[in-house]
């Protein structure tokens, strides 16, 4: 069974004195379901599953009244074998974006306070406009995604101990011995084509052929597609899928900042920018936004209308490659994407620590791809493909701009330095 930290997550919310209801949200197939199933079966006498997606005649429990008796008498009657007990039962609303008037009854189950309820839904950005009442200040928010590579590690047998030894080399800045740092490279070339779907992760693990597992990441690329086709409105759904398998040609270039040309020959903001918005919303892909000056506050600096798009899971951006790019990336030949795989892995390591995106360019002389807030400081952040190599972007921007830290992160061992400390790309989960 892959171990999750949402499990975690769960019991400290589980644990309040005072306790919303919690809304679980994330893309579609990141573990949402199973992670709550398993959750309510190890922490609760009963549970109540109402999946909406599976199961829309669910839809009719909310129709009436939504008091809390009303619900539950509506509940006994249409969810087969139904339990539900006062203070020993959780009620699990799963896809409820498919059901809006169940949205508005988390108020009222949160003011009636006699059961815990997590909902979880996809695409709940995109829906929110056909909600009666959001029910505001009476649903706690979490977000889920796939996994990181920190539980990459665990499903691949690293126990916590290992990561820990690990980081101290970390802490410490010393050289991790040779033959560590080459299993960790080994495995974090691994994530990157793999990724942290669950169902794709436990594949692997269970066969460690990556064909079945390229053949599994389709079938999810397929059924974003289809969310597409299904969920987005008129002449959005054409746009959104065309931004969407831009994605791999807007990393492959030098410069990354996403261009519309690439999507449509003459393709412009003001015909493209909803439909970005629309993949974001949906868990698909993260911003990552340009700063004005390479200083704190950073959301501050950020330019809306300047920005990089990386997708959430990078094992899926593999997957949406030529054939035959599993095997040169574990092989270490990366070609034209070996900078647009590396920048990705680290945005959606970053994006999962629940770190918005930054980066600094200045007129295509200067480009550092990662900005971070660090100890209280603006932190240049810098990924390369290869080992310890030189970055001109870094030394002119610490030189010359009041930067006074950055990081390097490649292939190669640790090397610290007074300004700029190099670090293996798998310690990026440190950070």
């Amino acid at each position: 069974m892959l171990k999750r930290k949402i499990l975690s997550k769960l019991l400290e919310w589980k644990t309040k004195p005072q306790k919303m209801a919690l809304m679980v949200n994330g893309a579609r197939q990141v573990g949402k379901t199973f992670s709550i199933i398993q959750f309510a079966r190890e922490q609760y006498p009963n549970h109540v599953y109402i999946n909406f997606d599976e199961n829309p005649a669910y839809k009719a429990i909310f129709e009436g009244d939504l008091n809390m008796d009303t619900l539950i008498k509506q509940i006994s009657i249409r969810v087969p074998n139904a339990e539900i007990v006062p203070d020993k039962t959780l009620i699990v609303l799963d896809e409820i974006q498919n059901c809006p008037k169940a949205q508005t009854a988390l108020k009222f189950i949160t003011l009636d306070g006699r059961f815990d309820c997590i909902a979880t839904g996809s695409l709940l950005g995109i829906k929110v406009r056909e909600i009666p009442s959001y029910p505001v200040g009476h649903v706690e928010h979490l977000d889920m995604h796939s996994m990181d590579f920190e539980e990459f590690l665990w499903a691949k047998g690293i126990t916590i101990q290992s990561i820990a030894d690990i980081k101290r080399y970390f802490e410490r800045k010393e050289t991790v011995p040779p033959a560590i740092h080459d299993r960790m490279m080994e495995l974090f070339r691994e994530y990157i084509v793999v990724g942290g779907m669950p169902r794709v992760v436990q594949e692997f693990i269970d066969t460690g052929n990556f064909s079945s597992v390229l053949k599994l990441q389709k079938d999810i690329i397929s059924d974003y597609a289809s969310d597409i086709a299904k969920y987005a409105e008129g002449s959005e759904k054409v746009k959104a899928r065309a931004c969407f398998n831009s994605i791999p040609k807007q990393l492959a270039k030098d410069y990354k900042k996403f261009q519309y040309s690439l999507v449509e020959k003459k393709g412009t903001a003001r015909k493209y920018a909803g439909s970005l918005d629309w993949l974001f919303e949906a868990g698909i892909i993260n911003f990552c936004y340009n700063l004005r000056s390479p200083e704190l506050p950073l959301e501050g600096n950020a330019m809306n209308d300047t920005f990089k798009v990386y997708m959430r899971d990078t094992g899926l951006l593999t997957a949406m490659l030529e054939d035959g790019s599993q095997a040169d990336i574990i092989d270490g030949n990366l070609g034209i994407y070996k900078g647009a795989l590396f920048e990705n892995v680290i945005a959606d390591i970053f994006g999962k620590m629940g770190k918005k995106l930054y980066f600094y360019e200045y007129r295509r002389q200067i480009e550092v791809d990662f900005f971070i807030r660090r100890n209280s400081q603006a932190v240049a952040v810098e990924v390369k493909s290869a080992g310890n190599t030189k970055s001109k972007s870094m030394n002119n921007i610490i030189r010359n701009y009041g930067v006074k830290k950055g990081i390097k992160l490649s292939q190669g061992n640790i090397k610290r330095s007074e300004k700029v400390d190099s670090f293996p790309l798998y310690m990026a989960m440190f950070l």
